[in-house]
This record gives structure tokens, C-alpha cells and sequence, in this order.
């Protein structure tokens, strides 16, 4: 009985991906506010509200990494990203290895792995090294590319989104975005969460909808996780 129940459980949890993913073609994110990182500094498990373009949660994503590892690697530390649902099922896991974060070495490219079910990949987001632009790479299970992820040359969202856009493989055709929406003076200064939206064809693959979930959370941390950065 047990081993069929556990069988069930993981059949559930591919299942409740494409029936939530197959019918959207937004998605919210929005990181929640750690008042003990805002008052002393210490930095905290990021914690996100993920939702669909009605305002509904859809997914909880909560940071896995020690004290030590967030407050010596700061936002180039590695991560676990555990993504639950809204009945506390882990349905997408991303994990995030530690590399050094320089943009002027083309041997220390950031990436995050994405896996739906935790333990299954789906897909990978690739930095592409590029001497002007912020360049990523959507890749599928099988490493193959699929889809290019390109910045702005500024990065500074002052009173205005930062869009990042998803675009074809020979950079013709925009296909969607990721977007870095402006918060406000106070919560820009003096915290570190972002709130984000993603934009794709609703008949984009469902895994590639939670690889651009990924590439989401890798951008906030490579880009906007400092605070008082000038966003």
C-alpha cells in the first residue's frame, strides 16, 4: 500500500505542473520582505509568492542555504530553490552551483538547473558570455538550446521596469519577457525584494515554463539582490 501510494504521489506532482503551466502565460513573482534582514542586516532565506496573471498563488518558493553561505558568498552564492505547491508538495526544484561572479571572465558563466519533479531535469539557463549585454541561454533536458534570454545594456530600473528579453535562437523573433518591475524609492534602497513578471505563449512547452521560472530567480540574484544597488 505504501509503494502505491508513493507512486501516486509522484505521478500527481508532473501532472499538477502541466495542468497549472498549460494555462497561463504569465506569471508573478513576488519576493516577500524578511524584516530581520531589513533591520540587521544579516541576509535571510529568500521567500517568494508565485502568481498566475489573476493575483492567485499558485506556488510558494523558498531559499534553502545556511547562514554561512548567504552571508560570505552575499548573491553569488549557490542555492537550492525549493518551489511548493499550494498543498506544500516540492513540484519544482532549481538548484544553483557556487561560481565565481565575473563578468570579465568568460570561464565563470552562472547557470541554474532546473528540475520538475525534484530529481527529473527539465531544462538549464546558461549565461552566455558577452562583453556589452547580460546573455542566457534556455537549454532543454537534453543541453540542447532552445531559447536566448537578452538584458539591456542598463541595467538601472529608477522609476521604470528592467525587461529582459526571450527571444529565438537567431534573435529575430521576441517571444517573451522577464520583467523587473519597479517597486518603489523605500523598498528599492533599503531592501533587496524584487518583484518580477514573466511573459510567454501560453502554448509555450510547460517545461520550458518552469525553466523560465529559473531563469527568473537567477537573474534577481545575479542582478538585483544587492541593496541599495542603483536598480
Amino acid at each position: 500500500m505504501l509503494l502505491i501510494q508513493e507512486q501516486i504521489y509522484h505521478l500527481d506532482i508532473p501532472l499538477n505542473i502541466l495542468q497549472q503551466h498549460s494555462k497561463i502565460d504569465q506569471i508573478l513573482v513576488h519576493q516577500q520582505i524578511e524584516l530581520l534582514e531589513a533591520f540587521t542586516g544579516f541576509e535571510t532565506n529568500n521567500k517568494y509568492e508565485i502568481k498566475n496573471s489573476f493575483g492567485q498563488r499558485i506556488y510558494f518558493a523558498t531559499e534553502d542555504t545556511d547562514f554561512c553561505t548567504r552571508n560570505c558568498c552575499g548573491a553569488s552564492r549557490p542555492f537550492t530553490m525549493r518551489i511548493l505547491d499550494n498543498m506544500g508538495r516540492e513540484v519544482i526544484t532549481l538548484e544553483r552551483p557556487l561560481k565565481c561572479d565575473c563578468c570579465c571572465c568568460p570561464c565563470c558563466l552562472q547557470e541554474i538547473a532546473v528540475y520538475a519533479p525534484p530529481g527529473v531535469p527539465v531544462g538549464y539557463v546558461i549565461q552566455t558570455w558577452d562583453p556589452c549585454l547580460p546573455r542566457f541561454t534556455i537549454q532543454n533536458e537534453r543541453r540542447e538550446d532552445v531559447l536566448k534570454i537578452i538584458a539591456p545594456c542598463l541595467l538601472c530600473s529608477c522609476c521604470s521596469d528592467v525587461d529582459f528579453e526571450i527571444k529565438s535562437l537567431d534573435e529575430e523573433n521576441v517571444v517573451g519577457k522577464i520583467s523587473k518591475q519597479w517597486t518603489g524609492f523605500v523598498r528599492e534602497a533599503f531592501t533587496d525584494a524584487d518583484n518580477f513578471g514573466i511573459q510567454f505563449p501560453l502554448d509555450l512547452d510547460v517545461k520550458m515554463k518552469a525553466v523560465m521560472l529559473g531563469a527568473c530567480f537567477l537573474i534577481d540574484f545575479m542582478f538585483f539582490e544587492k541593496k541599495g544597488n542603483g536598480e
